[in-house]
């Protein structure tokens, strides 16, 4: 566990340190500023107002802009290293590759999480010093989300760095991974499945296998329990789940997809580099 925290200790100084970080802090935290800014917790929308209304637009674009910024980043660290010669080095240390792979994970989830939480809970001061409600529920929710769409994002990343054998390699398969799950949000290309007579429940269970329309499905359901918005798919969806089974799901998914994709990374980084 000691040598877990000091790599851990040591990845997130690393972060701090790095360009991509003060980039990263200063876009949610800019974000949150230009809601203000513009006035978006005096409008209304669905009967949501102030802090609602804004925490509903921020979750919407930390959804587009969160999982390539932690991708990206990611499949660096484990590529990046294997090009820098890390490797030769850290055999010749007292630190096993099972603390090295999963502290690294463990700093960079704490990198990448805090930001975005931090510009949520400097939602809540402005807030508060304005005397706005806050809206306790949805904020706790969506931090549920966003710790676990970052858990989910990160466990990619890192099985597509253990898997890459370049750091250009690697950035691609990222770009590529979100391209992919971009495409198949709101069922663009399973529109085409539907013209091939597959069956439209089979359809809507394949576009939940995307974690990122389930991300953005589950914020919908907050302020639209009903789910109107997606038209016929969301009876098959509340009638699989329910509204509560459905939020539920939406943590557990992600997760358990996270720890998966880590596990299978660090399964194929210590299968490729011990001697």
């Amino acid at each position: 566990m000691k040598q877990l925290w000091l790599t851990a200790k040591l990845d997130i100084i690393e972060s701090l340190r790095a360009r991509w970080f003060i980039v990263y802090t200063l876009v949610f935290g800019g974000i949150v500023a230009l809601l203000f800014l513009f006035g978006l917790t005096e409008s209304r929308v669905l009967g949501f107002i102030g802090l609602s209304r804004l925490l509903v637009t921020y979750i919407q674009l930390t959804m587009a802009i969160l999982p390539i910024f932690v991708l990206i980043t990611t499949v660096r660290s484990v590529a990046g290293d294997r090009e820098a010669g890390v490797y030769e080095y850290l055999l010749s240390l007292p630190v096993s590759l099972a603390a090295w792979f999963w502290g690294k994970i463990l700093g960079r989830y704490l990198v990448i999480f805090m930001p975005v939480f931090g510009a949520m809970l400097l939602a809540v001061v402005i807030a508060v010093i304005r005397g706005i409600d806050v809206p306790w529920e949805i904020f706790g929710y969506y931090t549920a989300l966003l710790a676990v769409m970052s858990a989910c994002f990160l466990g990619i990343g890192m099985l597509i760095s253990a898997m890459a054998r370049s750091t250009d390699m690697a950035q691609g398969a990222a770009f590529m991974v979100w391209l992919v799950f971009l495409l198949f949000l709101d069922l663009i290309l399973l529109g085409v499945m539907i013209q091939g007579k597959v069956n439209p429940d089979t359809v809507v269970l394949i576009a939940l296998a995307n974690p990122l329309q389930v991300f953005r499905t589950a914020a919908l359901a907050l302020f639209d329990p009903q789910l109107i918005v997606l038209g016929p798919s969301a009876f098959v969806i509340l009638d699989t789940f329910g509204v509560l089974g459905y939020k539920i799901f939406a943590l557990a998914y992600p997760l358990a997809l996270g720890l998966m994709t880590a596990t299978a990374g660090y399964l194929l980084f210590r299968r490729g580099d011990l001697p």
